[in-house]
Formats: C-alpha cells, sequence, structure tokens
C-alpha cells in the first residue's frame, strides 16, 4: 500500500506541490486500499493528469502514460511485433525450418511493449496514466477491460502475461463523450471540479510564490467572476497560475482596467470570451 490513511495522502501530494482536497484525497486513499482503478472526471485543467504524476512522485513509481486520441489501436496501446527485426531473423535462418523460425521470432526479443503491457510487466512500483480515455474510440474500451479488471493481457503467441505487482492506476476524462457502464464499473469514480476560493488561492501562492497575497486573492475572485459568465470556454485552475505569472512578471501590484485588459489573452481563449468579459466585468464588485 502507498497511503496509511485519507491525511497521508493529503500531505504527502502537498509536499509534491499538489493540494488535494478531502474529497480527492479519500478517493486516492481508497483507490489504492482496494486495488482499484481510479476514473477521474472534470474540465480541462484541474489538476486530473497532474494527481498522477504527484502519486507516481510520492511512490517513486515509474509514470507509464497512455495518451489517447482518436485512431489510437491495440498497437500503440498493447504491443506490436518488431517486424523488421523479425524479417532479419527470417533472412539469416533460411536455412531453418519454419517451425523453428516461428518459435523464435514469436518471443519476448522480438516484441515491443506498449503503455499497457509495460505497467504491468515487472515487480518495480508504476503509476499507470491513460490519459483523456473519452478522446479514444469506442473500440479502445475493449482493450482496457481485460486490463483493468485482472491486470493481465493475452498474447496469442506467448500466452497470458499477469501483473506481479498492480500499478496506480489513474483513467482521465472531459466528458467529451460518455465511457460505457462496463468500464466505470472497474474503477473508483472522482470528479475533480474548480476549486473552492480559498483552495485555489493557496494553489496560486504555492505555484507563484512571489505574488503577494492581496493580488493573489483578486486573481481568484476575478477568474471566479469569469467563470460565472456564459463563456465558450471558462478558465481553468492552470490558466489561473498562468495569470498570477503573467502579473508576476509584468510587476502589477494590483488588478486594475488597463492590466485587465491587456491581459485577458493569458486567461480566456477566444476573441468573442475576451471582448464579452471586457465588456461585463466589474472589478469594483469582485
Amino acid at each position: 500500500m502507498l497511503f496509511t490513511s485519507v491525511d497521508d495522502v493529503a500531505e504527502r501530494l502537498a509536499e509534491t506541490g499538489y493540494l488535494a482536497s478531502t474529497a480527492v484525497a479519500t478517493t486516492v486513499f481508497l483507490a489504492d486500499r482496494l486495488g482499484k482503478p481510479l476514473l477521474v472526471e472534470g474540465p480541462a485543467g484541474v489538476g486530473k493528469t497532474e494527481l498522477a504524476k504527484a502519486v507516481a512522485e510520492v511512490a517513486d513509481a515509474t509514470l507509464v502514460r497512455l495518451q489517447c486520441y482518436e485512431g489510437v489501436d491495440e498497437s500503440r496501446a498493447l504491443y506490436e511485433w518488431n517486424h523488421a527485426k523479425q524479417l532479419l531473423r527470417i533472412t539469416a535462418g533460411r536455412d531453418e525450418s519454419w517451425d523453428e523460425t516461428r518459435t523464435d521470432i514469436f518471443s519476448e526479443e522480438f516484441l515491443l511493449p506498449r503503455p499497457l503491457l509495460t505497467a504491468i510487466r515487472g515487480s518495480d512500483p508504476k503509476v499507470l496514466l491513460i490519459d483523456e480515455t473519452d478522446k479514444a474510440d469506442v473500440e479502445v474500451e475493449g482493450l482496457l477491460l481485460e486490463v483493468l479488471s485482472d491486470f493481465q493481457v493475452t498474447v496469442p503467441e506467448l500466452g497470458t502475461i499477469t501483473a506481479t505487482r498492480r500499478p496506480f492506476t489513474v483513467l482521465t476524462s472531459n466528458a467529451s463523450r460518455e465511457l460505457s457502464e462496463a468500464l466505470r464499473r472497474r474503477c473508483l469514480f472522482l470528479h475533480i471540479g474548480f476549486p473552492d476560493e480559498e483552495l485555489e488561492r493557496r494553489i496560486v501562492r504555492l505555484k507563484v510564490p512571489g505574488l503577494d497575497e492581496t493580488l493573489a486573492r483578486s486573481v481568484v475572485r476575478v477568474v471566479g467572476a469569469l467563470r460565472a459568465m456564459d463563456l465558450r470556454k471558462v478558465p481553468s485552475v492552470a490558466e489561473t497560475i498562468d495569470w498570477a505569472r503573467t502579473l508576476l512578471a509584468l510587476g502589477a501590484d494590483s488588478l486594475d482596467e488597463d492590466v485587465v485588459r491587456d491581459s485577458l489573452g493569458v486567461v480566456l481563449k477566444h476573441q468573442d470570451d475576451v471582448l464579452k468579459a471586457a465588456a461585463k466585468l466589474d472589478l469594483d464588485a469582485v
């Protein structure tokens, strides 16, 4: 087990720079104690991927990352054979029978493990991050079911490879599509939303230590006001931190209209959002 208690999770993650809420710390503790994969959903930029990285750092474990995207398939997720090396081996063994050659070329020497297979092999501690699971095709979820239920992978030519030490597994999703119930059943669920004002202020002060306390409060409050607007993309925690770093680089000591107007492009990513915020944002009311 990686953690002894919920408080231990929160304290050790904080040492890496990840400030976890009680809900996050509790779910991470249960995922570790129960040996279950952890499905983390929430908007982009709230710390889903960073959570897996922080757990890997705390556990002194290798982070194995499968970045999902449309078109990712078995050869990118599980394994593939080194066809060029196999061809060289076949060419070199022309005088051998096919049975002799086949036994050789479908062996470990010619196997190229991809993230899912890499994560379950070996006895060293690993954290498996399956990032942006919702961006992969539905068929990829079928590849995940065997791995996440029994932590094993079947290679027809070699047999079934079962983990001797289960990786701490984190799946992230921005909920751009609904994941299957079969996949959800195998996981503990955690939703990470935008933090409350106090936690976000602490995060900003931790990530941008040179920022004045008063300015940090102002940044967090203005970002909160922006999130309350009907924007195409509301600012994430990552963008709050970027804005704080920007203000520090500009030498700003307060958030006045000129500073906000000149730097809104750091925190908002669409021109219509910038125009809407510039028209509606009332700094005196924040």
